[in-house]
């Protein structure tokens, strides 16, 4: 977890939002992203995530509202915000006909970089992202997920202070997902380097140190990715297997646990606020008719499918 939720924004929204014709794409966010935090604002196809971070980038005009990045208003300031930040879209806008470095250097040279600053950028960036033994090979003979590391790579070539990541592992496979998650992770961790990031694989959000998720263009609920399970993912669920359980067992697990325990086909499901502390007296009611046990803990997708039942965001 970074120290932002102490530090000064560096992207803040203030009833931010905008309107397609009757079609309102984002109602009115309000938000505050401190230095060095890891942001994910999360939500379904369709939930006004892109057109978010269109606004905040400067590619798209709010109908309502306003915007700061790094200080500088998204409206008046649009040049100074995009010397602030680094954006990776969601499909990649790469030169397939030029090599790795050739797209970093062209990218370092509309940055402005000096000639030797940008060398010793790309070479940084090359080696962060393992790419230094593609770096001569065409972009269009790299896999999907080697293009959205050189993506990655160029996006902070400049040292940006803000990273916009617009669902940046769409269409990846699993292991590319991953290794791309791995990235970004590294960046938060190790270049100390505010991410903002738009994702509905929600699951994906567990390393943000904040979350906000959205649908239908309305904010719906926000919090560390913990508060969030904890408020409303729902209870931990304990699964015992065992055989058939009697009547006054399922009374003492009742009467142990605080909660009815549910009958399945190979023994009971108890859900519970703790499953740390319950356990301990449950296992000596069960001795060994217990086969074995697990616990399943609430999930960004739990809080999500609570968040967004109807009439759960009032």
């Amino acid at each position: 977890m970074s120290d932002a939720a102490t530090s000064a924004p560096v992207v803040q929204a203030f009833g931010l939002g905008k309107d397609y014709g009757r079609l309102r794409a984002v109602e009115a966010v309000d938000l505050a992203v401190g230095a060095g935090e890891f942001f994910g604002f999360l939500g379904p196809n369709g939930a006004g995530k892109t057109t978010m971070i269109h606004m905040l980038t400067t590619l798209v005009s709010p109908s309502r509202g306003r915007a700061e990045v790094t200080g500088h208003d998204v409206v008046a300031e649009p040049l100074a915000v995009r010397r602030d930040i680094g954006l990776v879209f969601q499909e990649t806008t790469l030169d397939g006909e030029l090599s790795a470095e050739e797209n970093l250097q062209l990218a370092g040279r509309l940055y402005g970089l000096d000639r030797a600053a940008l060398r010793a950028r790309i070479e940084e960036v090359l080696d962060l992202f393992e790419l230094t033994d593609r770096r001569h090979d065409a972009v269009r003979t790299f896999s999907g997920g080697m293009r959205r590391q050189v993506d990655l790579a160029r996006g902070i070539l400049h040292r940006p202070a803000v990273l916009f990541l617009d669902e940046p592992t769409l269409g990846l496979d699993p292991v590319n997902r991953g290794r791309v998650w791995g990235f970004l992770e590294r960046l938060a961790s190790e270049e100390g380097m505010t991410l903002f990031l738009t994702t509905h694989y929600l699951e994906e959000a567990e390393p943000c140190d904040r979350v906000m998720i959205v649908d239908r263009g309305k904010v719906i609920a926000q919090g560390s990715p913990a508060e969030l399970k904890r408020e409303l993912g729902g209870r931990e669920s304990i699964e015992l297997v065992m055989s058939e359980p009697d009547a006054r067992l399922l009374a003492d697990i009742a009467r142990r646990s605080g909660t009815e325990p549910r009958r399945t086909a190979t023994g009971v499901v108890v859900a519970v606020d703790s499953a740390e502390a319950i356990l301990p007296l449950l296992l000596p009611l069960i001795g060994d008719r217990l086969e074995s046990l697990s616990v399943r803990r609430p999930t960004l997708d739990d809080v999500f499918v609570a968040a967004t039942a109807p009439g759960a965001s009032g």
